[in-house]
């Protein structure tokens, strides 16, 4: 069935049903499980292509009788969904199994006082229309599967995380903590949370500890991470363990947010510092250990370890003029090719990258500043556009920041 066939039944089928929830949230969200790095790939043809493609939420029958509103990004499989024409994104961007589930842009808020808050504002994937919706939340993040969103109301820290539907756009469940978060993030089977915790809001610059910037003093940030918690999703048990913040000897520090972040297999944590091994790794009692051996060469690129942990997506190898990013071999450490991307932002699979940059032939002597989402294939430097090139707009008063997800639930 292509695309516009899909599309028609979609509409034909939302038009006789009303759609309502019929599963209970529970459910929902402890039976996604990691997914199996096997799935295929959909298709030569699509695996070349942006494919820009609408999707919208449609009523599925369930064994009790009831109707249970199907997410847009199951109704639409496409491997690749690329809308070069919009930036941010207006409409839902994937490929293969990681989709765009939001993205979010900074504004700076002057507040009484002179201290300034760098709030975030948030485009969430709505899972009935496949599109970006404007959102209230302070922070969130998305489960594996993305039909549960974890949401923190502002001002931070918060003091309770809520479970959102995103079909229906609603808090179903609040899970209330004992110390104050300002990060959460879903594990990779997404059954627990991951809070880091603050006493302060860490987006929040205090002008009382001003800084000096370009010789002048402006309100300045306060380390105040205190530790983080595992929270199960079922039965919202918190578990806190301290972790504060890294400083040198001199007591420098970084950034006020050092949020910190699940490993891959989800069996430990870590937070960045600011010497070797470059993170502080934690198993899930709270004391620190090792830096895992899956792990031991991972840098700051965002993309970290590929799904099936052979290949690390590197940090930034261009030369002169040149724009490229490092894949490293997980084993040894070493480089083994690069691919032509700025920033590498998240795997679509085990052969396929995300990243900020350009394809070269609409780049050439632009400079870095002027990116997009594209998608790269190991050992090719064929560039597939996926957004259109990074700006602010009306509603997103900045450059847009993504938030990834694994697209399948299984």
């Amino acid at each position: 069935m292509n695309v516009d066939e899909l599309v028609r039944d979609a509409l034909r089928e939302q038009a006789a049903e009303q759609p309502s929830l019929g599963a209970d949230f529970a459910e929902r969200v402890l039976t996604v499980r990691r997914r199996r790095r096997t799935r295929a790939i959909a298709g030569t043809a699509a695996a070349t292509a942006a494919v820009v493609a609408v999707a919208v939420g449609v009523p599925l029958l369930t064994t009790d009788g009831g109707d249970e509103v199907r997410p847009a990004s199951e109704m639409n499989k496409s491997d690749i969904i690329g809308h070069p024409d919009q930036s941010p994104p207006r409409n839902m961007i994937a490929a293969g199994d990681t989709a765009l589930s939001a993205f979010y842009v900074r504004e700076a808020v002057k507040q009484p006082g002179g201290d300034i808050v760098n709030t975030r504002v948030y485009g969430l994937l709505d899972q009935k229309t496949a599109e970006y919706r404007k959102t209230k939340w302070a922070f969130l993040d998305v489960a594996p599967g993305m039909r549960t969103a974890a949401v923190l109301e502002g001002e931070l820290p918060a003091r309770r995380i809520g479970l959102l539907d995103m079909i229906t756009g609603k808090v179903d469940r609040w899970i209330p903590v004992d110390h104050g978060v300002a990060s959460v993030e879903f594990s990779p089977d997404g059954t627990k949370l991951l809070a880091t915790t603050y006493s302060k809001n860490p987006d929040r610059n205090f002008a009382d500890h001003p800084q000096n910037v370009n010789g002048k003093e402006v309100p300045g940030p306060v380390a105040s991470r205190t530790g983080f918690s595992v929270v199960d999703v079922d039965s919202g048990e918190e578990t806190w363990h301290k972790a504060p913040h890294w400083k040198d000897e001199w007591g420098f520090f970084y950034n006020s947010r050092d949020d910190i972040e699940w490993s891959q297999d989800g069996r430990s944590v870590f937070s960045d510092i600011g010497e070797k091994p470059f993170r502080q790794y934690y198993d899930l009692k709270g004391d620190k250990i090792d830096v895992p051996a899956a792990e031991k060469y991972v840098n700051y690129a965002e993309a970290g370890l590929s799904p099936n942990g052979k290949l690390i997506g590197g940090e930034f190898a261009g030369e002169g003029e040149k724009i490229s990013s490092a894949i490293v071999d997980s084993r040894t450490g070493k480089r083994v090719t690069t691919v032509p991307g700025q920033q590498l932002l998240a795997w679509a699979d085990d052969e396929r990258v995300i990243a900020w940059g350009c394809d070269p032939k609409r780049c050439s002597g632009k400079g870095e500043f002027r990116n997009q989402l594209i998608l790269l294939t190991i050992g090719s430097d064929k560039v597939v556009q996926l957004s259109g090139f990074r700006k602010a707009s009306a509603d997103y008063p900045g450059r847009w920041v993504p938030v990834f997800t694994e697209r399948w639930a299984d």
